[in-house]
């Protein structure tokens, strides 16, 4: 039997726009107000998007469970894989001490703590997005601050912040692709209009990061140093998206940014080192270990190469894995792809959210071999047994890892099983109708809803795959320029990864502080509103203000909407 999505249930578009949005308020209240824990938080959310998909919307309930299902093994492979085998690398050389030289070693780089994590979550950071993305940059990036000496918190705060500007162009610009596939619009336009937007907020977000970690004046400080790392990540984005394509954009940027900021950190120091941590967002346990360490133990090159050498083969992992041409030759290895019984090409999704009526697909593709977690877990191997590891060893060490995060892959089942629920019903639907509704405001709302699709389904990929044939019709219905407002579903959309339940379970699992996920949305809530805010106020300028019209191809003229 096929089920055609329903948009307005309840005959008025704001009551129907006010119960789609009660799983959301439900799961990021429970986590954000009420502290509950994570995986149950996620169960809540669950079933309530169940119970408003099945009793207001009108979905069959078999099919509405079988969309829980798909989104819940989507959630553990790829996702959660992912981050099994980040934290097991990075239990593996914890146990042999390797963060502790992997401390000193940085800081042959800069002493200054501010750079540490500039040159660690951003630029760091960004590569991993780039060849990976789905969490892997936020579980590494924030791994290693908590193995300098960071408190939980600041190091998954200060992670997510910084994993933005890169999101749109991650593992390998599939975000973007997606969008074009799915608006119909040119790849090249998209990618470039995209290119147009977000290197505003690569120079912007090394400043945003060191001030939400110590403030402004000291933020200032270091002024130089935050504009050579984003100028030099801005300007390559700017120039690869825009004459290359999508698929190397964080890459080539990531690279010149670390090498930029380690060379310019060569010739340059802050007036006012920041060596220790303050009380605030230190560790008190790792600084208490770093008293204890052998500086002769420590500093010789061949032990900070040791200690860097999981990391370097991790990053060669996945990029390899991130290379369209390996994916294709692990996918014709072994690979399957399985039809969800109950739900495949049994949900029609009708006008006005998609151009005409179409089924929706659903098909899990298990290409586990090609899977960038399996490159994850080659890549931890090698580095065990090249530190020295047993057979048992590592058997027993991937055990523990597990075990400990046992309730963070319960925790993303339930997300994504949520994301996929309210996709499949058509609730995330009714609440992107209710921003399209919005008229010559349009350009900032519609930012906001690439914003609120990510934080809901915690993937660029999946918000523009879910709002991008809606941002094309509207567009085309005020006026506006279609490209413009898909690459807004997106640029907007990476400032929604910072709060999605998705990341703030993979930061906390990844600094060992599990259980406080409220505790790291309330750090970035503000952050995220108010980047996108900035997003879509770019965004409006490009819509509607001479010069910035001129960033837009063939722009359509924008006239105001009638009420």
């Amino acid at each position: 039997m096929i089920w055609s999505q329903v948009y307005d249930p309840l005959g008025n578009l704001a009551l129907s726009t006010i119960a789609a949005a009660i799983p959301v308020v439900v799961l990021l209240g429970a986590i954000g107000i009420f502290e509950i824990r994570a995986h149950i938080a996620a169960m809540l959310g669950l079933a309530t998007a169940l119970l408003v998909a099945i009793f207001v919307f009108g979905m069959p309930a078999g099919m509405a469970g079988m969309a829980a299902v798909y989104g819940a093994g989507y959630g553990l492979m790829p996702i959660g894989w992912i981050i099994l085998n980040v934290i097991f690398l990075y239990q593996l050389t914890n146990e042999k001490g390797e963060f502790d030289v992997l401390r000193h070693s940085i800081r042959g780089i800069s002493d200054d703590r501010r750079m540490q994590v500039l040159f660690i979550a951003f630029s760091f950071g960004a590569f991993f997005e780039g060849a990976a993305g789905f969490g892997t940059p936020v579980a590494v990036s924030a791994a290693m601050l908590m193995g300098l000496g960071f408190s939980p918190l600041s190091a998954a705060g200060l992670c997510l912040i910084a994993n933005t500007a890169p999101v749109a162009f991650g593992a390998l610009g599939t975000p973007v692709v997606a969008l074009a596939a799915v608006t119909g619009l040119d790849l090249m336009e998209v990618t470039g209009m995209i290119g147009r937007q977000l290197p505003f907020f690569s120079l912007i977000v090394p400043f945003w990061l060191i001030w939400a970690m110590v403030g402004f004046r000291r933020m200032i400080e270091v002024w130089p140093a935050l504009l050579v790392a984003g100028a030099a990540f801005a300007i390559p984005q700017y120039l690869v998206s825009n004459f290359h394509g999508p698929w190397l954009v964080d890459i080539v940027a990531a690279i010149v940014s670390m090498v930029a900021l380690a060379l310019f950190l060569r010739v340059w120091h802050p007036a006012r080192p920041m060596t220790e941590a303050p009380k605030d967002w230190s560790s008190k346990d790792v600084a208490a270990e770093e008293e204890h360490d052998h500086p002769a133990d420590v500093t010789s090159r061949g032990a900070a190469l040791r200690a860097w050498m999981p990391w370097f083969i991790l990053s060669v992992f996945v990029f390899i894995w991130g290379v369209p041409q390996a994916k294709a030759f692990l996918d014709s290895i072994w690979s399957a792809k399985l039809p969800i019984a109950g739900l495949h090409e049994l949900v029609m999704k009708v006008p006005p959210v998609a151009p005409e009526p179409h089924a929706e697909t659903a098909i899990f593709n298990f290409n586990i071999l090609s899977m960038t977690g399996t490159g994850i877990l080659l890549a931890s191997l090698v580095a065990g047994f090249m530190l020295g590891y047993t057979p048992a060893g590592l058997l027993r060490m991937y055990g523990r890892t597990l075990h400990m995060i046992r309730f963070s892959l319960l925790t993303i089942a339930c997300m994504l099983a949520l994301g996929y629920v309210t996709r499949f019903s058509g609730t995330d639907a009714t609440m992107g109708l209710a921003f399209a509704h919005t008229g010559w405001f349009y350009p900032f709302f519609g930012t906001l809803l690439g914003w609120l699709g990510v934080a809901v389904t915690g993937s660029d990929t999946a918000s523009n795959v879910l709002f991008g044939g809606l941002q094309r019709v509207t567009a085309q219905q005020l006026g506006l320029n279609p490209v413009l407002m898909a690459a807004a579903n997106s640029s907007g959309g990476v400032m929604g990864k910072m709060i999605d339940a998705q990341s703030i379970v993979v930061a906390s699992t990844a600094t060992k502080w599990y259980g406080h996920e409220g505790s790291i949305l309330r750090f970035v809530f503000f952050h995220s509103i108010a980047l996108a805010c900035l997003v879509g106020i770019l965004v409006m300028a490009q819509a509607y203000i001479h010069p910035f019209t001129l960033m837009v191809p063939d722009v359509v003229q924008a006239v105001p909407a009638a009420n």
